[in-house]
């Protein structure tokens, strides 16, 4: 079994690994993966949590996503309670468990996923990924859905914006569809940088030096039997289309401006 943590503890840092030493104890059979994101960054752990929960692997595998700024609320909060824990199983057999906070569980949810609320204490630890979550994620795989309760509604994800940047700096937005003709030069405008691209059907069919937004290499089925939702990639060849626009948080807005 494959468990993967979507988290924004930081590659190396000590906390991924407690909850692998945690996951080890409950599921000693899984091989368990981290896939780091950036601090409170919910719109880039919910498109993680789509890319591998609808993407092609074993059926018994499990994404677990633990993004929780704890911004649901602002008063002051008793006990460390946070956003809910939730899950779901898909068609496929995957099984989905994460905290619904911002955009986490958005990609699925659009999707027409229904999200359930898991029946665990939403406090009573600062550390509530490995202290309090892992045992219920544990019950879930033996197939214990006694834990899920009422549906949970989570709000839409960004459209029209940055989802995730990749290690070479390409900017993995929720574009769907051409903003133009292929072959077409627009400006695309990101915060307060503005960079024009060339509108392509691949990353690569641009010379070196230009940037490109084409459908990348990240998408999935979409949940109304539609064919593919096609993530589209700003991409700089032979540079940093990240660097270019200022490095813009997730959920920032794509606009193509002429």
């Amino acid at each position: 079994m494959l468990v993967t943590v979507v988290a924004d503890y930081g590659l190396g840092d000590l906390a991924f690994a407690e909850v692998r030493q945690r996951f080890a104890l409950l599921l000693p059979d899984a091989n368990v993966a981290a896939i780091p994101v950036p601090p409170f960054d919910t719109v880039s752990a919910g498109f993680c949590v789509a890319q591998l929960a609808f993407g092609e692997g074993p059926a018994d595998r499990v994404v677990y996503a633990n993004v929780a700024p704890r911004q649901d609320e602002d008063e002051p909060r008793a006990d460390n309670a946070g956003e809910r824990l939730v899950a779901a199983r898909l068609d496929s057999g995957v099984l989905v468990v994460g905290v619904a906070a911002g955009a986490s569980m958005s990609f699925l949810a659009d999707e027409g996923v229904r999200l359930h609320a898991v029946n665990v204490p939403d406090a009573g630890s600062q550390f509530r990924s490995r202290d309090v979550f892992p045992p219920a994620v544990a019950a879930l795989v033996a197939g214990d859905d006694k834990l899920l309760g009422e549906p949970v509604p989570v709000r839409p994800a960004p459209r029209r914006a940055v989802a995730y940047t990749d290690g070479y700096g390409n900017l993995k937005t929720t574009w769907y569809d051409p903003p133009a003709e292929t072959g077409s030069p627009v400006r695309v405008r990101i915060g307060g940088a503005v960079v024009e691209a060339i509108v392509s059907d691949g990353v690569f069919t641009v010379p070196a030096g230009a940037v490109s937004f084409a459908p990348g290499s990240s998408g999935w089925p979409r949940g109304d039997g539609g064919g593919d939702r096609v993530s589209y990639e700003l991409f700089a060849r032979g540079g940093n289309a990240a660097e270019l626009f200022g490095n813009p948080p997730s959920g920032t807005p794509v606009e193509v401006v002429g």
